[in-house]
């Protein structure tokens, strides 16, 4: 049998999480994953939305929503750029591998959505300019993710 997702409204309420650091940048995406949904028949009223200070700190707001099953996906947003220091290396590694555990120890869908970029200009260009806006892309990813994981067998 194969299994694959599909873009049909999903069931559920879907979180997102968006750092504010970067808030420029973030608020793009966030407008970008509320885009998505909307035009994939996700009611307004089960989006929910939780800021968090730094990319850093998502990994455990995304993990203890996910483990709530109020949610059929997460959405975690942040945006990191490369400065002068290793300090980028160290909070982009950590929102990824933090993201990717909260995803696997709850069951729910976590969606990396933090751009790591090595300018504001590239980040920019992710946020909705030439490069599209990788936020609506999360959340088209979250929907065929939900549908797939409905299909699997438990």
């Amino acid at each position: 049998m194969d299994f694959e997702g599909d873009f049909r409204t999903p069931a559920g309420r879907f979180a997102i999480v968006a750092a504010r650091f970067n808030s420029l940048i973030v608020d793009a995406l966030i407008a970008g994953v509320r885009d998505a949904l909307l035009r994939h028949g996700v009611p307004a009223d089960a989006i929910d939305v939780a800021r968090v200070p730094g990319s850093f700190e998502l990994p455990l707001v995304a993990q203890r929503l996910a483990k709530t099953g109020n949610y059929s996906a997460i959405l975690a947003l942040g945006c990191v750029i490369r400065g002068e220091t290793d300090h980028y290396d160290h909070v982009a590694g950590s929102a990824t591998s933090g993201l990717l555990n909260a995803s696997l120890n709850s069951g729910v869908p976590v969606l990396f959505g933090v751009l790591t970029c090595d300018t504001l200009e590239q980040a920019q260009q992710r946020a909705g300019a030439k490069a599209g806006n990788k936020g609506y892309e999360a959340a088209v990813a979250a929907i065929e993710m939900v549908n797939l994981l409905a299909k699997l067998p438990k």
